[in-house]
């Protein structure tokens, strides 16, 4: 008996603390209840907050899905992962990467997924294994729901009804069928997730549940779409809103034609409610997940990680879509739940990458020096605690067209190609949406000098 005993703490040593429920969602920006939207519908995720700690201001490392959840899941940055373009796959880029839920496989835990945690072309890639990390899970699931099946009922702007022609993953588009949330593909991926757990649950896992929503074609059920009647969708004038970026450098432009509004205003409007309603579907979904963990007495077992892979614009600054180097793109959604962690906010930078050595502490109570994140685990226990460093994020568009930024608690300044194609500086205490760049103005010189040197010594940008 003895024996069996110490075997058993030996076990739970080795093991961690708790199980890991992974969550992630696609193309997903703040416009939900825990960072302060009454307006959208997400009674799910503000279930979740009210047990986890709630990052305000959480930063991606990319504003593009590839290399954003490439960095998340090896916890290194794209400079030194390599991976920069959409398609680039960590494990040919670092081979010898033991990504997020391998460590923890190699701590004995069950590692299965459903959905897209690294990239998947979406919708294209639904169904497949996309450019998936299989060392990374014992278990892989590509459900595919009717917004893939049926595409061509897809009704993309403007002005017709084909689905088939031209890119459904970079399109203005929605469909809103009378259906049940299991006939659609996260519908499908969060059945999946819940039978990974309860097949598992009485070993130590590491679950993860990759959702496809809200990223465009704007697909869910009618009844979310019938939560916010077309009235009440405020969408700002293109005309004025695209005046934000008369200030700023010709490269932060970048293929802005094809990241900017590609639709009418009303057009605009049906793809905003299109949005939101897709959120509430994907909160619906994260309800069954919470309620899976509840009915099985895993809540007070089980981390909680929420997370998204980037923001995402709706028409501000006359934009849509991500890959942007301002704050609407670049900050993200993320909430972490901890078993006996009491819920409050951190409202200082942080980053995405953080989450990999976050994890590995609150399970194990140690480091893993190959990372480039901080653990978060001091700041979730004193949320008042500061933290000295900021959020830096860069956007590769080819080698010849790169910028840095660098976020601290007040200020957003960026550099296109070291400076040397423009500045931008925005001070967040007084223009939260990034409205007017001050980089050009001398009284903020010394602002400037300081953040430039801050963004090298975190960045690899050379020093000047």
């Amino acid at each position: 008996m003895k024996f069996f005993i110490t075997l058993l703490v030996l076990m739970s040593s080795a093991y961690g603390k708790y199980n890991i429920l992974f969550i992630s969602a696609d193309d997903l920006n703040n416009d939900i209840g825990p960072y302060g939207n009454t307006f959208v519908k997400t009674p799910n995720l503000d279930r979740l907050a009210k047990m986890s700690t709630t990052f305000t201001k959480a930063y991606c490392q990319q504003p593009l899905c590839g290399p954003s959840r490439a960095s998340v899941m090896s916890g290194l940055r794209p400079n030194t992962s390599k991976c920069y373009k959409l398609n680039d796959k960590i494990r040919e880029k670092v081979p010898d990467v033991v990504t997020l839920p391998q460590y923890f496989m190699k701590k004995g835990y069950f590692s299965g997924r459903a959905g897209k945690i690294y990239h998947y072309n979406n919708p294209a890639g639904i169904g497949s294994d996309g450019a998936d990390d299989v060392l990374s899970w014992q278990q892989r699931h590509n459900p595919v729901g009717i917004d893939k099946k049926h595409e061509e009922k897809i009704i993309r702007f403007p002005g017709h009804k084909n689905g088939t022609k031209g890119q459904l993953g970079i399109s203005m588009s929605y469909w809103d069928p009378v259906s049940e949330d299991e006939e659609h593909t996260d519908g499908m991926v969060t059945s999946k997730t819940i039978e990974m757990i309860e097949n598992n649950k009485d070993i130590p896992f590491f679950v993860a549940c990759g959702f496809f929503r809200p990223h465009c074609p704007y697909v869910a059920p009618k009844k979310y779409f019938d939560l916010y009647p077309m009235e009440s969708i405020e969408l700002e004038n293109f005309s004025e809103a695209i005046k934000d970026l008369d200030d700023v450098p010709p490269m932060a432009l970048t293929k802005s034609g094809k990241y900017k509004h590609r639709a009418n205003h009303e057009q605009a409007k049906k793809c905003k409610q299109a949005y939101y309603a897709s959120i509430s579907f994907l909160d619906a979904q994260v309800g069954r997940l919470l309620d899976c963990l509840e009915e099985n007495h895993l809540l007070e077992k089980t981390i909680i990680v929420f997370w998204s892979d980037h923001g995402y614009f709706l028409g501000e600054k006359g934009l849509w879509y991500k890959a942007k180097n301002f704050e609407r793109a670049l900050l993200s959604p993320m909430m972490i739940s901890i078993p006996g962690q009491k819920a409050n906010k951190f409202e200082q930078p942080v980053e995405l990458l953080d989450i990999y050595p976050t994890l590995i502490d609150a399970s194990f109570d140690e480091a893993y020096d190959k990372l480039d994140g901080e653990s978060l685990v001091s700041y979730m226990k004193n949320p008042k605690k500061e933290r000295l460093a900021p959020a830096i994020s860069q956007n590769y568009y080819t080698v010849d067209k790169q910028g840095y930024s660098i976020r601290s608690q007040r200020w957003r300044y960026t550099e296109w190609m070291e400076g040397d194609a423009g500045l931008e500086l925005y001070d967040h205490n007084n223009d939260p949406e990034e409205k007017v760049n001050l980089a050009q103005k001398p009284e903020y010189a010394s602002v400037i000098k300081e953040l430039s040197k801050e963004l090298r010594k975190h960045s690899q940008m050379s020093i000047k």
